[in-house]
């Protein structure tokens, strides 16, 4: 239709093997399959999770933890995985494709990217952090060379080897030549914008500019801050983004948070955006990759009343502000919450870190608290950790089960605005990405000196 569709790159390699386990292989997923440079890498994957089919409340075969030393199938599962999705969502139309990494999720990113660009991937968009090595680690890896990424690990100095992180793009080369796709940083201020510009190893083409009221994870308030009665931080003026310093940049830039109808739309282009970014209202479309009876849940609690969102300090282990909506029956849920036992076996979100006897070591504050306190961590910073990637994985569908035979509990993210889908169901049980689009249309003929409307 039109617009830009953004893959999550997040966890992808375990997303893939799970969607194999549960569904197999269709045609659509043996074209994408047989379109992958390294045929031995796609019969290895699809041998070991693909051959099966699970049922039930079996568990599924999950990829094992990164880690620094990880190669062979594991490294392979993130570049295919990455490729496969990409390819699918490029199919049947020729429309434009992005994928979004978390530059904190650090161990797959040169794999997830490598497999989204064989696959001819548009855009990359990344934020949680300050991406300054991905323009040029993209320029890198589209003429196929070998990276070396920053690693960073708690206790090491950056000279060590155990900072860096290889890959090597070999195994995995095509017969074509590969484009370069637009890097896109993700914001929170002017000032992190500047920054990128000029202290990136290559270009940057642009920026989303994502406010507090924007789903998943926030930018933490600049400088000292309070909060209220219920725990969310408050931003102030320190956290405004000067659009005038943006603007003299001389990217495309777009505005993301809170955006929910053509108004919203109207007062982006008002501040010299190329356009909007949407979370929200997709989430629970049609469409969405969302656990159908959970998102059906979620319009039914917004139909009938009022659905609210926080912004935890403590429910991610990166340390970033994590937006979390109360809805029934997920982590959200205090009875729900505290009847999980904690488990970290997916690990995308732990932190390395330096162990007194040189070795590496990793930590997840959403861990068994007494693993991470013998780990060296804090007992505070374990107080109200969610483990993320086994909720979300379970939001999508794809939560794990466990020997007892019961499931992992869902977390739903949510922009602050989750209440406005109200006026686009209007009195419709449900609704399509089509839908969406039409709500948030604008007549743009007025606009022609915007650069990008996509």
């Amino acid at each position: 239709m039109g617009q830009l569709g953004v893959v999550s790159g997040t966890a992808i390699d375990n997303v893939f093997v799970r969607r194999l386990q549960d569904h197999g292989i269709d045609d659509e997923l043996q074209l994408a399959l047989d379109s992958f440079p390294a045929q031995s890498v796609v019969n290895d994957i699809v041998a070991k999770y693909g051959s099966i089919r699970r049922t039930g409340s079996t568990p599924y075969r999950s990829l094992p933890a990164l880690t620094l030393e990880s190669k062979g199938r594991a490294i392979d599962a993130i570049v295919l995985a990455s490729f496969i999705e990409v390819t699918l969502a490029k199919m049947g139309h020729r429309g434009i494709v992005g994928i979004n990494l978390l530059t904190k999720v650090q161990l797959p990113t040169a794999a997830t990217l490598y497999g989204a660009i064989l696959a001819g991937v548009d855009y990359v968009l990344m934020g949680a952090g300050v991406p300054t090595h991905i323009p040029g680690v993209l320029e890198q890896l589209s003429r196929c060379e070998p990276v070396t990424l920053p690693h960073n690990v708690t206790g090491a100095s950056s000279d060590d080897p155990v900072s860096s992180l290889h890959f090597d793009p070999t195994p995995y080369l095509p017969s074509h030549s590969l484009q370069r796709p637009s890097f896109v940083g993700i914001i929170s201020s002017h000032v992190l914008a500047t920054a990128l510009v000029k202290r990136s190893n290559g270009p940057v083409d642009g920026f989303v500019v994502e406010r507090p009221t924007a789903g998943g994870h926030n930018a933490p308030p600049r400088g000292a801050f309070e909060v209220d009665d219920e725990g969310n931080p408050q931003y102030g003026e320190r956290d405004m983004v000067d659009f005038g310093v943006l603007s003299a940049l001389g990217k495309p830039y777009w505005i993301g948070g809170g955006v929910t109808s053509a108004d919203d739309v109207r007062d982006a282009f008002s501040l010299g955006a190329s356009g909007v970014q949407v979370g929200t209202l997709f989430a629970y479309c049609d469409e969405s990759g969302m656990d159908s009876d959970l998102r059906r849940r979620v319009l039914d609690e917004i139909r009938t009343g009022t659905l609210s969102v926080r912004t935890s300090l403590h429910a991610s282990s990166t340390g970033y502000p994590f937006k979390v909506a109360a809805v029934s029956g997920t982590v959200a849920d205090a009875t729900v919450y505290a009847e999980r036992t904690r488990k970290c076996d997916l690990g995308y979100l732990r932190e390395a870190y330096l162990k007194p006897n040189g070795s590496l070591g990793y930590r997840c504050t959403a861990e068994p608290v007494d693993a991470f306190i013998r780990k060296g961590g804090a007992l505070e910073a374990t107080d109200d950790t969610t483990c993320l990637c086994n909720g979300l994985m379970s939001t999508c569908g794809l939560g794990q089960y466990r020997a007892d035979g019961h499931r992992e509990p869902p977390i739903v993210t949510s922009g602050d605005s989750i209440n406005d889908i109200r006026d686009l169901l209007a009195d419709r049980q449900s609704y399509t990405a089509r839908d969406v689009i039409a709500h948030l249309s604008v007549d743009v003929s007025a606009a022609s000196d915007i650069p990008n409307l996509r």
